[in-house]
């Protein structure tokens, strides 16, 4: 089978087209070579994915928060906070912390 014979196989024609060369080249080089290429896309969409859930997590975080800020507008909330969270006392006032058994972190020792 000679040079001659495979010039008239159609396949072979069709492959050593020149268009056909250029757009193979093209697709392959647009496909992985290129700064817009198909792999920086697929990376770049799952970046956008994650960010996309940062930001609802942190939209949920906003409105938590401005739910705790409404709350606290109230002095008497302010006050239940700070004293719960701060233990914050008033002036001749005692605070005793019960503290159970299961609360506690006790290592055992053997």
């Amino acid at each position: 089978m000679g040079f001659k014979d495979l010039k008239k196989k159609k396949w072979f024609s069709i492959l050593t087209n020149m268009y056909v060369l250029v757009l193979t080249v093209f697709v392959v080089w647009m496909l992985f070579f290129d700064t817009n290429s198909l792999l920086i896309h697929l990376e770049l969409k799952k970046e956008i994915q994650k960010l996309e859930k940062q930001q609802e997590f942190l939209k949920d975080e906003i409105a938590n928060d401005k739910k705790i800020l409404k709350k606290l507008s109230d002095p008497e909330e302010l006050e239940k906070f700070a004293r719960e969270q701060y233990f914050l006392k008033k002036k001749d006032e005692e605070i005793y912390l019960i503290e159970y058994e299961d609360s506690l972190n006790i290592e055992e020792k053997e």
